[in-house]
């Protein structure tokens, strides 16, 4: 089977000659220490880490090529001017592209909030929206019909992936991560209670903004996989309420999920953090079926979603970061653990997160040895 076979027969309960092999890779601060471990400087990460940790482990392993995608921009257009305010003694504040002021550690650079490239701890200070005065501001960068929000020459490009060999996957932020975005993960929680109008006003604003994309996009090429970001759980319970989830956001998310399955896209994808237990009924409800990261430390058991959710929920991610970097027979016990869901399909063992700097790259390179074998590539 090719690259998109496994990942497709894998996800949807069928019988891949093997599972796709994503162990996961690290962001800076961790590849930084690799480098110190043994890792050569010139690996930046990628393919490239991956093959070399195969190589390391003994396993005849290299990463599928790929190719081309069909990449949608949803981000607002234009984007705040990213600056300095100000430098204190151990930090500074600064503006972000998307119009939040932050503090921030000095040894980051504004880059470090527009892409994923290491943990960046930050303190809010000011959202962009604030009144209903700066929501008819915002609303204006998100024009839908924008024609650089779709790559150039989409039909050509639509036709050329149709016979891909690998898996390819649009990506959108859910309505509660954008909300959060514009307003605050605070004014947001508060605003469901003192002005739930407003919050429906955005949600139904960023539906109809992403419906209209979705619809252009899928006019021209159907991917594999369409994910959603929707960071909504504490370590223990989902910031809001099922309740006020099914009352708010489901309507959105059942939306868009007619779209992408009537299109053809096979997997309804969804990334959220901390305990999903409250929220994967909700998400199958709404069509979603499947679900990333399973941040075991949150309390994400998938041995027991497994045995209460069946097939109707696959998942990707899964292995406890913290046994990878205790190493050894514990994180021998932890793929173990995982070895009846990976056997009855709809899983994609990787980490639970990005790789943090105290998982070393000795031990890395032995997850990955166990991983390649329990998935079928050694």
């Amino acid at each position: 089977m090719n690259a998109r076979e496994q990942y497709l027969n894998t996800m949807l309960f069928d019988h891949p000659d093997r599972i796709p092999f994503q162990p996961g890779g690290g962001r800076k601060s961790t590849l930084e220490a690799w480098h110190s471990q043994g890792l050569p400087a010139h690996i930046q990460g990628g393919k490239e880490l991956l093959n070399y940790a195969c190589e390391q482990a003994g396993i005849a392993y290299r990463a599928p090529i790929g190719g081309t995608s069909f990449v949608v921009q949803e981000r607002m257009i234009p984007m705040f001017e990213e600056k300095v305010i100000e430098v204190r003694d151990r930090s500074q504040v600064v503006q972000d592209w998307k119009g939040n002021i932050c503090e921030i550690g000095k040894e980051f650079t504004v880059e470090y909030l527009r892409n994923a490239m290491d943990f960046v701890t930050r303190r809010w200070i000011k959202c962009p929206v604030e009144t209903r005065a700066d929501w008819e501001e915002m609303k204006r960068r998100y024009n839908p019909d924008d024609a650089s929000r779709l790559p150039q020459n989409p039909e050509a490009l639509g036709k050329q992936l149709k016979n891909r060999d690998y898996p390819i996957r649009l990506s959108f932020s859910g309505p509660f991560w954008q909300l959060r975005e514009w307003l605050g993960f605070e004014n947001l929680c508060m605003l469901f209670h003192d002005d739930p109008d407003f919050v429906r006003d955005m949600i139904a604003f960023w539906e109809d903004y992403i419906a209209r994309l979705l619809k252009k996009a899928l006019a021209f090429a159907v991917p594999d996989t369409v994910l959603i970001s929707e960071d909504m759980a504490y370590k223990s319970f989902s910031m809001i309420s099922p309740k006020m989830v099914r009352d708010f956001i489901l309507p959105t998310w059942t939306r868009w999920g007619e779209i992408i399955h009537g299109a053809g896209c096979p997997v309804y994808d969804v990334d959220s953090d901390g305990f999903v237990g409250e929220l994967i009924p909700l998400w199958i409800e709404s069509g979603l079926n499947s679900c990333c990261p399973i941040e075991v430390a949150a309390g994400n058991d998938l041995v027991e979603y497994r045995r209460k959710f069946g097939r109707q929920m696959a998942y990707t991610g899964g292995v406890d970061k913290r046994a990878m970097a205790k190493g050894g027979r514990v994180i021998e016990a932890e793929i173990k653990r995982l070895e009846p869901v990976i056997r009855s399909g709809g899983y994609i063992p990787s980490c639970d997160h990005g790789i943090p700097p105290d998982v070393s790259w000795p031990n890395f390179v032995y997850y990955v040895k166990l991983l390649a074998k329990v998935t079928g590539w050694a």
